[in-house]
């Protein structure tokens, strides 16, 4: 039985959903054209629901790396090397590159 999901991802055949495939066959259709998007909601309208399935849309095609910026505090992002080596170490840390 479907419910209403109110945190995190939602997924289709657990939750009620709007129909949201238009939305992603543009969002895939500017990555495929190298081009770059925002998703910049509110809490509630679906931001991490839409970059999953994003994600599991364009897995064929791309190789996908996930990382969070929670917590790591407004000074990361005021230095470009600061930021460039968090974000390949964390990255590395993640995916296990050495």
């Amino acid at each position: 039985m479907k419910e209403f999901n109110i945190e995190g991802t939602c997924i289709e055949e657990m939750h009620y959903m709007v129909d949201i495939s238009a939305k992603l066959e543009s969002i895939t259709k500017l990555i495929d054209q190298g081009k770059y998007f925002t998703i910049n909601r509110s809490r509630q309208f679906g931001k991490t629901t839409t970059i999953s399935m994003i994600g599991n849309n364009i897995l064929d095609k791309y190789i996908i790396l996930k990382a969070s910026f929670e917590g790591t505090g407004e000074s990361l992002f005021e230095d470009e090397g600061a930021f460039c080596s968090n974000i390949f170490n964390t990255i590395a840390d993640i995916y296990k590159f050495t």
